[in-house]
């Protein structure tokens, strides 16, 4: 099996300013995916897609190919990171780059291990569907997730539940990492429109930066090697 890394970091972030580049202990964020990337046996081309000639030249300071910039319509606040996808697999498809899975690293995960993502690949080979990263809820829809109009309402009530034993097992989805087929991509529009199995990593590691807090939190965690 062949397979190919994509990292999509653009030049705009809402709840960061230039948090893809920003130095994360001493080096650009989006630089410790594309490092962790490049020691994948299995993977063929770490690819970035962006929209940002500053991120382009990081990314290719760092070892990625930034072979196009991605169109700005494809990069905004509302921009579906699943266009971005399909864009990348465009262009792999015009000039014969052949992946038989492409592994979706967001730049935002920069706790994530070697061994995480090995096993993600390895659950890809075996399951042959899309895969995702999984771990423990720090919230349950079913016992203290409430939505509120004009008063608090648990969001799943389909059934009442009184203790936190009771409750059925959920899981956050993570940016640790993602594997899909690339016909999943362009047939689909929405990632559980296929089947979908969750590769279990530990919270430590699960950090999804999107703001300061995030950040720094991440950055407390890699400093103290947890």
């Amino acid at each position: 099996m062949k397979f190919n890394v994509l990292i999509c970091a653009r030049g705009g972030s809402k709840g960061l300013k230039n948090k893809n580049i920003k130095s994360f202990l001493g080096k650009p964020l989006i630089s410790w995916s594309i490092s962790l990337a490049k020691k994948l046996k299995e993977v063929e081309n770490v690819y970035v897609s962006t929209d940002s000639k500053k991120i382009a030249n990081i990314s290719m300071k760092y070892g990625a190919e930034v072979p196009f910039l991605r169109p700005k319509n494809l990069a905004s606040n509302n921009s579906s990171e699943w266009d971005a996808w399909r864009h990348a697999l465009n262009f792999f498809s015009k000039n014969n780059i052949h992946t038989d899975g492409l592994i979706i690293l967001p730049a935002t995960s920069p706790l994530r291990r070697l061994s995480d993502i090995n096993k993600c690949i390895n659950a890809f080979k075996k399951k042959k569907c899309t895969i995702i990263c999984i771990t423990d809820s720090y919230r349950n829809p079913h016992y203290n997730m409430v939505t509120q109009k004009k008063f608090c309402k648990l969001f799943n009530y389909k059934k009442k539940y009184y203790t936190r034993q009771e409750v059925p097992k959920v899981y956050d989805v993570t940016t640790v990492c993602f594997i899909l087929k690339p016909s999943t991509i362009f047939k689909s529009n929405y990632l559980y429109d296929d089947k979908v199995f969750g590769v279990k990593v530990p919270k430590k590691i699960s950090v999804d930066i999107d703001d300061i807090i995030d950040f720094k939190f991440a950055e407390y965690l890699k400093n103290i090697n947890v």
